[in-house]
């Protein structure tokens, strides 16, 4: 039987091309002019001030909040509906995240409740743009500058998509992007850091580097090995150079979906002035019985789907904080095949099965 993924990346020949180009030239490590290439293509391409490449998003960021000096005795407001690495780039500072609910609408982080989080402690507000849907940018920012904390955009699944024509990515004092296998552009593995401010540019540049000073070999800082390799640059940039394209199969993919499946499941719902990039197309089934139903007969005809994010403030090592929204989706939710090469006639099938069991 014909097999449907959650994801898969979108490749053709330039990647081969780039890759064995890289291998050419011998520069495979950290250094190489891919690396060099995909970050200014990427400057170019959100128009961010500064960018640097690392080896994930998750040590993007983690330098994220070296960055801001974010440490034991701090507290970041974020999100319980997102993937675990977020929050854990504030444990590994010793910092501690204070959870706020989510909104009914494309179930971010509701801006209205951060305020009654913010104490003397709250350093910044880190936000995730979920399953590539758009927080609110200019609420978020009055916050911030109200209080004078920063904001940090974990952009790793939003790629492409825009606020008001400002592209995510550059919506934080700093934001970081992934590149995993199943990201809307991929490395493999891999990331990026987004800023605003060269102090935090070069802060970044150091830490990754080992905490490496001008003096060869001398390390007057600790620092890390965050670096992205030239070979992951290469793929990299072959990406880039077909964004527009990802990105238009996504939103046709979504449009299909909602289309033909609107009046029995529940979508998440963009804001207007956004235009999310459909990382992966989530629904809601109105109860448990009804998604255990349509999971098992997508199952069977070897379509494969994935539960919501786990909500953080449930795993064992965090504490369970009063956010039960989150809770309450992630019983009903189900992620559906989003990948761009996925072609309608597989659409048409999968929604079939959704519809003759609801």
């Amino acid at each position: 039987m014909h097999r449907i993924p959650i994801y898969k990346p979108y490749l053709d020949h330039s990647e081969k091309e780039l890759v064995n180009e890289c291998l050419d030239s011998t520069w495979i490590s950290s250094k190489g002019s891919f690396i060099d290439q995909f970050e200014q293509s990427t400057k170019e391409y959100t128009k961010a001030k500064y960018c640097t490449t690392t080896s994930s998003g998750t040590t993007a960021l983690h330098l994220a909040m070296l960055a801001l000096d974010i440490k034991k005795g701090d507290e970041v407001i974020t999100t319980n509906f997102t993937y675990v690495a977020s929050t854990n780039a504030i444990l590994y500072t010793g910092a501690k995240p204070v959870f706020c609910e989510i909104n009914d609408r494309d179930f971010n982080i509701d801006v209205e409740s951060i305020e009654r989080k913010i104490t003397s402690k709250t350093k910044a507000i880190l936000y995730t743009n979920v399953y590539g849907f758009l927080c609110n940018y200019d609420k978020l920012k009055h916050i911030s500058s109200k209080y004078g904390v920063y904001l940090v955009e974990d952009a790793a699944e939003s790629f492409g998509a825009s606020y008001k024509n400002k592209m995510s990515g550059t919506m934080g004092d700093i934001s970081t992007f992934s590149f995993f296998g199943n990201k809307t552009i991929t490395t493999g593995e891999g990331g990026m850091v987004l800023c605003n401010h060269k102090k935090h540019y070069d802060k970044i540049i150091k830490l990754k580097n080992q905490g490496n000073s001008d003096r060869t070999y001398f390390h007057d800082i600790l620092g890390y090995n965050y670096r992205m390799t030239n070979i992951q640059a290469a793929i990299g940039l072959a990406q880039l150079n077909k964004i527009e394209k990802i990105i238009s199969l996504k939103r046709k993919i979504f449009d299909t979906y909602h289309k033909l499946l609107n009046n029995k499941v529940r979508f998440f719902k963009g804001l207007d002035m956004t235009q999310p990039s459909y990382w992966m197309i989530p629904i809601i089934f109105k109860d448990i019985t009804q998604k255990k139903k349509v999971e098992l007969e997508l199952l069977k005809n070897n379509i494969e789907t994935r539960p919501f994010f786990t909500p953080v403030d449930t795993l064992p090592f965090y504490k369970d904080s009063d956010c039960k929204k989150a809770k309450k989706i992630f019983e009903l939710g189900l992620l559906l095949p989003s990948y761009p090469g996925l072609t309608h006639k597989d659409q048409l099938k999968i929604c079939k099965i959704i519809n003759s069991k609801i």
